[in-house]
């Protein structure tokens, strides 16, 4: 978040910290001064949090702090075991997937994942999967299919690897492909925007019966930079893009994209991993519960043929 959005908080943290040094140094208790500069603090940090502007809420999405699939499958998930490999070039380290049980039952995950560090990044492609990824996905979603196991895929990408040999290997077509299959896949799939939804890069593991938002996340054909690169020739102008592309996700809600908002603690979901997780847990269970075991192709045909029906306001 920019730095002007935080400077009430900040003011009121150095206020505790003087505070504190004081009271180390005359040997005065200040604790009830402390801890009535904390109550103001949460309240301001509910004003604050609550009214968050569209290009905050993008930059929450990236925070580098922000909980990523792997974080999540850590805490929501037993079991899980990791399958490499497309079969057909290689593997591709910012498309995880494999099975996993998810309260005594079984279930197959896809996820993107970002890395923590440079070095991560570089192996991960800054969790943008190249066509290598998307084709492991599909295998692990046939896999799936085989043996009737429903899908739930964690999206969190600014988009598809856009390097040449991405390019090479018919990353387009491979997404192509995930959108053509994933429509007919005879198990239920659940999505989870965990942060970024970018693009096709997102889109190719996003063709499911249910979606899920987290409160601080975005979905969105374009990245604000790429949007206000195009339109004004000036990526500076990404807050303008992100507004004019509503990058919200009670939008979302709103045009029938999104199923559920997922809430997250007060700050942004990179404060408290595991109240986050707990939250995507119970959503997970309760829509793979609503969803059965059987597979409604019909009502999956239904929800996107639904999409843009109601306009935009």
């Amino acid at each position: 978040m920019a730095q002007d959005v935080k400077r009430p908080l900040q003011d009121l943290e150095e206020q505790i910290d003087q505070l504190r040094r004081r009271s180390e140094e005359s040997s005065v208790d200040f604790s009830a001064e402390i801890r009535a500069i904390e109550a103001k603090m949460e309240v301001v940090r509910l004003e604050l949090y609550k009214n968050l502007s569209i290009w905050e809420r993008v930059q929450l999405a990236r925070h580098p702090q922000r909980p990523y699939a792997l974080d999540y499958i850590d805490r929501i998930f037993v079991d899980f075991e990791e399958i490499h490999g497309d079969r057909r070039f290689g593997d591709d380290a910012a498309m995880v997937c494999g099975p996993a049980f998810l309260k005594g039952d079984p279930v197959m995950l896809v996820a993107q994942q970002k890395g923590r560090n440079l070095k991560e990044n570089i192996l991960r492609k800054f969790g943008s999967p190249q066509a290598e990824g998307y084709r492991k996905a599909l295998r692990a979603m046939k896999l799936a299919e085989k043996f009737s196991m429903p899908v739930v895929t964690l999206i969190d990408t600014a988009g598809a690897y856009p390097g040449i040999g991405s390019e090479e290997r018919h990353v387009g077509e491979a997404i192509a492909v995930n959108l053509r299959e994933m429509s007919v896949l005879r198990v239920p799939i659940v999505g989870v925007i965990i942060g970024e939804g970018g693009s096709g890069g997102a889109l190719g593991i996003a063709v499911v019966d249910r979606l899920l938002v987290l409160e601080n996340s975005y979905y969105s054909v374009i990245s604000p930079e790429g949007c206000a690169a195009i339109l004004w020739k000036d990526r500076t102008k990404a807050a303008d893009a992100a507004r004019a592309l509503r990058l919200e996700p009670k939008k979302l809600f709103e045009y029938g994209i999104a199923d559920e908002i997922l809430q997250e603690p007060v700050g942004g979901a990179h404060l408290d991993y595991d109240v986050t997780a707990m939250t995507l847990k119970s959503a997970l269970l309760r829509h793979l519960k609503e969803l059965g075991r059987q597979v409604n192709l019909d009502a999956r045909y239904a929800k996107y043929r639904a999409l843009g029906a109601c306009g935009v306001a």
